[in-house]
């Protein structure tokens, strides 16, 4: 019998962990998320994956793109739920305008982090990133490696 998911201990919803091995980041933002109620519902009992997540810009607004929140069979009885519709993130205009001209200009893209509560409300933590190469990705690998054996290493002496 496969163990049960146990709910996001903390403030974190969810991580994009993917995001962090495949780009090198470079500036955080913190938007806030347009959702409905079984959404809000579903995030409390930490179903939500940002794995295959970003967002674009669409007529002068943010948009996440490709996260999945499964919604719960007792929070969504009368509405048809959507699990992979697009979000609107809300966002400062200056904020905006950096993302916007990081990836029309510089060849950045910009991608989900993390979704977190603060206070009674949930933020999503999105990066501007430029993706990494495969070369960058091992030399990544062997640092954490390397890091990892190291500790090991003190903790024996």
């Amino acid at each position: 019998m496969a163990k049960k998911k146990k709910a996001p201990s903390g403030n974190t919803i969810c991580q994009n962990k993917k995001a962090r091995h495949e780009y090198l980041i470079s500036d955080k933002f913190e938007a806030g998320l347009v959702l409905t109620g079984w959404e809000v519902k579903s995030l409390r009992e930490g179903r939500a994956q940002l794995v295959e997540s970003y967002v674009v810009i669409h007529k002068g607004e943010a948009w996440l793109v490709g996260a999945h929140f499964t919604p719960l069979k007792t929070a969504c009885t009368h509405v048809v739920a959507d699990p992979t519709r697009d979000r609107k993130l809300l966002l400062n205009h200056r904020e905006l305008v950096n993302i916007i001209n990081a990836t029309n200009a510089k060849g950045f893209t910009c991608v989900a982090l993390a979704l977190y509560w603060k206070g009674n409300r949930i933020k999503c933590e999105i990066a501007l990133g430029k993706g990494k190469k495969q070369h960058d990705k091992r030399a990544a690998d062997k640092d954490k490696d390397w890091a990892r054996q190291k500790q090991r290493l003190m903790a024996a002496k």
